[in-house]
């Protein structure tokens, strides 16, 4: 069973410690790519299987750009994608932010905090990626 003190643990990105500039930058692709130098020594099939996972899922966002993809196959290879991202950021980053989203806090996330998270952040990622591609005319729905 898992000790509900440890989830409380802080933890400290390796890019807490910098500049705001640098910080704000390093944040956007902790939030963009989900693998770490330490969760590829930890875990290297979950991440090259995830590796390959993320080219696809990039080359199914270019088909739909396309016109070759329906919106429910899009919305399937997203909802997989997202599903198999918990588990590499549970190996890879296994933290979330504590308090305010400008903050500075982090701590050790369960299970439900990486789904949530990972849930949250990619329906943004998706729904701006949907309404770009609708707006310029590549989506039909």
């Amino acid at each position: 069973m898992i000790d509900p003190r440890s989830m409380t643990e802080p933890v400290t990105p390796p890019y807490a410690e910098g500049g705001a500039l640098g910080r704000i930058g390093a944040e956007i692709w902790d939030h963009l790519w989900p693998w770490s130098r330490s969760g590829f020594q930890r875990q290297r099939a979950i991440q090259a299987a995830g590796l390959a996972l993320a080219l696809a899922a990039t080359l199914v966002w270019v088909l739909a750009a396309m016109g070759e993809l329906t919106p429910a196959a899009i919305i399937g290879w997203w909802f997989g994608w997202s599903a198999f991202e918990v588990i590499v950021r549970l190996g890879s980053k296994p933290y979330v932010k504590e308090g305010p989203w400008w903050g500075q806090r982090y701590r050790k996330a369960s299970v439900m905090d990486m789904v949530c998270y990972v849930g949250f952040k990619n329906l943004l990622i998706g729904a701006t990626l949907f309404i770009g591609l609708k707006s310029l005319g590549l989506l039909v729905i």
